[in-house]
């Protein structure tokens, strides 16, 4: 039986490079083949959804999304994340704060599966609807690092 994965797009399209994650899963839901046990979801700012959706039990959760300070625009980074790294965070269950997110999970019931995130340093959070060219053009390196993670996770 193959691992159950759940890869999670987070961000706001309405945010420039916030859209990052969204248009990433975009990307690789649109390939036809994924790995069995692979489930890609674009949760955008739904964090009560994504909470809900990791009590049925994953082996891994792969967060895509921006990350602020880790580089030069476009710049895509790799990080685990433990419960150690996410603090207690106050949950707002109409946003998405991925840490406050994955944080209340003991509270509900759950358990954090193994945590990695994928992120590109965004060039404008500001109010607009389109990816700044370097985040446009880290959207398929994104991907490419999404399905190199789940062959190192041996789900493929």
């Amino acid at each position: 039986m193959s691992p159950r994965v759940l890869v999670a797009g987070i961000g706001n399209l309405f945010m420039g490079d916030d859209g990052f994650g969204p248009e990433v899963v975009r990307r690789l839901a649109g390939q036809a083949s994924l790995p069995e046990g692979v489930r890609v979801v674009d949760y955008g700012t739904r964090g009560m959804h994504l909470a809900y959706d990791l009590l049925d039990g994953y082996d891994a959760l792969v967060l895509v999304d921006t990350l602020p300070g880790s580089g030069e625009p476009g710049d895509v980074t790799v990080l685990h994340v433990g419960a150690e790294d996410l603090g207690s965070g106050d949950f707002d269950p109409h946003g998405m704060a991925p840490a406050a997110v994955l944080a209340s999970l003991d509270r509900l019931g759950g358990t954090l599966p193994p945590t990695y995130v994928v992120g590109a340093q965004p060039l404008s959070l500001e109010e607009r609807m389109e990816l700044s060219t370097p985040i446009e053009a880290a959207v398929p390196e994104g991907a490419d690092v999404v399905l190199r993670l789940l062959t190192e996770l041996e789900v493929v």
